[in-house]
């Protein structure tokens, strides 16, 4: 396919694009991956969970190839990783009396900067 970047003359002639299409479900990755990669909120998935990687940056076509093959294999990295859970805190009584003294006098500081009324 043909790339759609500048590039003079060599855009027309030269079909240096590459369309990688990787059907998710029919692949043999393990169910951990794909469940994980169809979950991800990426429009270059579609509803059938086939992902369509565009690579047309570089001039040949076996350079493209390789580009879109890595961008594959980081995305499949990417999913590998699981997140660690937050482990819910609570503030410590020291920095809730702290928040709270500072609020009280930024009170009064502009509580002083009101008008009197007699």
């Amino acid at each position: 396919m043909r790339a759609q970047s500048a590039g003079g003359q060599n855009v027309n002639k030269v079909s240096s694009a590459i369309h990688l299409r990787f059907d998710i479900g029919a692949s043999s990755l393990p169910p951990f991956y794909k469940e994980r990669l169809l979950s991800v909120s990426d429009q270059r998935i579609s509803k059938e969970g086939v992902l369509i990687i565009k690579a047309q940056q570089h001039r040949t076509q076996e350079r493209n190839r390789a580009a879109a093959l890595e961008r594959l294999r980081e995305l499949i990295r990417s999913v590998s990783v699981v997140p660690k859970k937050r482990i819910a805190t609570r503030p410590t009584v020291g920095s809730r009396k702290r928040r709270l003294e500072s609020k009280d006098r930024r009170g009064r500081t502009k509580a002083l900067r009101r008008s009197v009324d007699d």
